[in-house]
C-alpha cells in the first residue's frame, strides 16, 4: 500500500516512541505490508518529524523483527516468518506465565473485575467483528497481571517479543477461531480468584502457546 497521505500526526515535539509506535502499527495492521519498502522521506513526510526518530524507530522495528535493512539499498518490512513467530510466542507464552505466577497472590477483588470487564469487552468486540477493540480488550485483560506482578522486566520483554504475533493475532480475532480466548480468559480468573497461581500461569501460558493454531468453527 502507499504511504498514507500527511495528517500531521505528529508534532516535532512528540516523544520518539510516538513515532515508532505509529510505524510499528501500520505494519501489524497491514498499512505497511509484507515485502514493502519504507522510505524516510515518505514517513517524514507522514508523521511530520524529522529523520532522527524515524531512524530510531527504525532501529527497533529492525530488533523487533518487524523490518530488515539493506544498508544502501532499503528497508523493506519482513514478511510473517513461521520460525520468528513460534520464538516470539515462547516468550511471550513465558513472560505471560511468570506474571500471572507473581501476581496472582495478592490480586484484588478489584482486579478480578478489571480483568472480567475487559474480558466481557474482548467477547462482545468479537462479536462485533471489531478487531481494533478485541485486541485493545485484550492486552487490557492481560495489562492486570503484567501491573501487579511486580518485575519490571517483563514489560520491557513483551515490547520486543509481542509486536511479531500482533500479525497474527489479528488474524485469529479476525475469525471464530478468537472466541475460544473468551473462555481461556474466563478460567484464568476463576483460577486467580482461588489463589491457584501454578493453574492461572500455565492457563495463560497455554493461552499464547494456542495463538494461531485453533481451526475455525464450521458454519
Amino acid at each position: 500500500m502507499p504511504t498514507p497521505a500527511p495528517d500531521g500526526i505528529h508534532k516535532r515535539s512528540l516523544l520518539r516512541d510516538d513515532v515508532y509506535e505509529s510505524i510499528r502499527d501500520a505494519i501489524v495492521d497491514g498499512t505497511f505490508g509484507p515485502g514493502e519498502r519504507l522510505k524516510d522521506p515518505e514517513l517524514e513526510a507522514w508523521l511530520g518529524v524529522s529523520r532522527t526518530p524515524i531512524r530510531e524507530a527504525l532501529l527497533r522495528l529492525e530488533r523487533a523483527g518487524l523490518i530488515v535493512a539493506q544498508p544502501g539499498r532499503a528497508t523493506i518490512v519482513t514478511p510473517v516468518d513461521p520460525a520468528s513467530t513460534i520464538s516470539a510466542q515462547q516468550v511471550v507464552a513465558a513472560m505471560h506465565e511468570l506474571a500471572a505466577r507473581l501476581a496472582v497472590p495478592s490480586v484484588t477483588g478489584h482486579q478480578l473485575a478489571a480483568m472480567a470487564e475487559a474480558n466481557s469487552r474482548f467477547e462482545t468486540a468479537l462479536g462485533d467483528d471489531d478487531v481494533e477493540l478485541a485486541l485493545a480488550a485484550d492486552d487490557d485483560f492481560h495489562s492486570v497481571f503484567i501491573g501487579a506482578c511486580g518485575n519490571e522486566m517483563i514489560p520491557d520483554v513483551l515490547e520486543q517479543a509481542l509486536p511479531l504475533l500482533r500479525r497474527v493475532e489479528r488474524q485469529r480475532f479476525g475469525s471464530r477461531s478468537g472466541r475460544h480466548s473468551v473462555t481461556v480468559h474466563a478460567e484464568i480468573i476463576r483460577l486467580a480468584g482461588m489463589g491457584d497461581s501454578d493453574g492461572a500461569a500455565l492457563a495463560s501460558r497455554e493461552n499464547w502457546l494456542s495463538l494461531g493454531t485453533e481451526k475455525p468453527d464450521a458454519g
